[in-house]
């Protein structure tokens, strides 16, 4: 019975023993913080994810549009022209991510709608709905979810009857880009056309190792300006609405590109940039303000104005900066001369976007300052990030020279 009892006291006393509470609620609590952690990483990557799939489908969406109207596609090869484009636009993203790209581009469908309106003129409605599932990260997967499901769906109205031509609307967009000493620098994301490279080992230079292959800052503004291109080319295959041009700058603003009928010029003058010097943005800023705002020999009409007038009948086509830096100035009363032509272009109705390519606190501050809203201010930290914010702006810009809805 003494036994008896001792052992039931000893029960007794383990139960109401809180000593070791502690590491067993740690214990158990640190699979669950650190599952609820992935999962908060994972929707973060998803709604980034959503936002760059949901630009691709627009994009799509309105080059399928555009190519059937204009006869260059047919309703047969609408599906692959569509697939070909999201997952061309996705590629960047989804760089050595082969399964992603394969169930993308078997997730994207095209459904296109052929009207003819009551004069006989034909028309065409396409929707594009593309999806396929992002992979989670190891501490997402301890909740049993591998994956998630990321979707996008776009609409797009063309056609070539006379209120279709009357909404298409015009533009001429000027470029300010940094080609600075420090655009040669290395960014965190892999180049998709050659992951890795060689290069003296880091333990012995005689020896020639198998590295990582990063996109420099440089090469990435050149993808982002071709990618942009062609989402403009695709709204516009005939040159008949956008004129593009460019000035890059280091110490100096160089030699630019003038303002020309669709985008052959400016692919041409950045594919040729190279990184060196300092950083003065005012003189190229200045260079975009007055190429857009130049009189013409017409009185009334500028020069943009006037080439419009001629092309395509419009006397007020929309006017775009894009600004990009990847730093900050560094020449006396540049960020002031830079502010000064920012507020020459607001009043003047130029759009300005700014895009602060993994820049400091003051280019940062700069280009803040200068972006018409917040909206059209980007902070983009890699190169993915900057081949987002150069298609959402094409993607933007795009859908002002075509009927276009989500």
């Amino acid at each position: 019975m003494i036994t008896g009892s001792s052992k039931f006291r000893s029960i007794q006393h383990l139960l109401r023993d809180r000593a070791g509470n502690f590491g067993i609620l740690t214990a158990l609590a640190i699979p669950v913080v650190a599952a609820a952690a992935g999962v908060a990483v994972d929707v973060s990557n998803m709604a980034v994810s959503d936002s760059q799939l949901q630009e691709a489908t627009d994009a799509a969406a309105l080059a399928t549009a555009t190519a059937l109207n204009n006869g260059s596609a047919t309703t047969s090869n609408a599906q692959q022209l569509a697939a070909d484009f999201v997952t061309g636009q996705m590629s960047n993203y989804l760089a050595g991510d082969a399964d992603a790209t394969s169930a993308l581009k078997a997730g994207t469908t095209a459904t296109v709608t052929k009207t003819t309106d009551s004069s006989g003129n034909v028309g065409y409605s396409v929707v594009v709905n593309a999806s396929y599932a992002m992979q989670v990260n190891g501490m997402t997967r301890m909740l049993g979810v591998s994956t998630m499901n990321v979707s996008a769906s776009s609409t797009s109205v063309s056609g070539n009857d006379t209120t279709t031509q009357n909404q298409k609307s015009p533009l001429s967009m000027y470029f300010v880009l940094d080609r600075s000493g420090s655009m040669d620098e290395a960014t965190d994301t892999v180049n998709a056309q050659q992951p890795t490279t060689t290069a003296p080992c880091s333990n012995n230079k005689n020896k020639t190792c198998t590295v990582t292959n990063y996109y420099t800052k440089m090469q990435s503004l050149k993808i982002a300006t071709a990618n942009l291109a062609t989402q403009l080319n695709s709204a516009d295959p005939n040159s008949m609405y956008v004129r593009t041009g460019a000035d890059s700058y280091n110490s100096n603003a160089q030699t630019p590109t003038a303002l020309a009928w669709g985008t052959s010029g400016l692919t041409k003058y950045v594919n040729n940039l190279t990184s060196s010097g300092t950083t003065n943005s005012a003189p190229a800023f200045t260079a975009a303000v007055t190429a857009l705002t130049m009189a013409s020999s017409t009185p009334g009409l500028t020069n943009e104005q006037l080439q419009h007038k001629n092309k395509n009948g419009s006397t007020n086509p929309a006017t775009y900066i894009v600004f990009m830096t990847d730093g900050d100035n560094n020449v006396t009363d540049a960020d002031k001369n830079t502010k000064i032509q920012c507020d020459a272009a607001r009043t003047a109705g130029i759009h300005v976007y700014t895009i602060a390519f993994m820049a400091p606190a003051n280019g940062q501050a700069l280009l803040k300052y200068c972006a018409t809203t917040a909206a059209d201010y980007f902070t983009p930290q890699n190169a993915a990030d900057l081949f987002s914010a150069f298609s959402s702006i094409a993607t933007q810009t795009s859908k002002k020279m075509t009927l276009l809805t989500k």
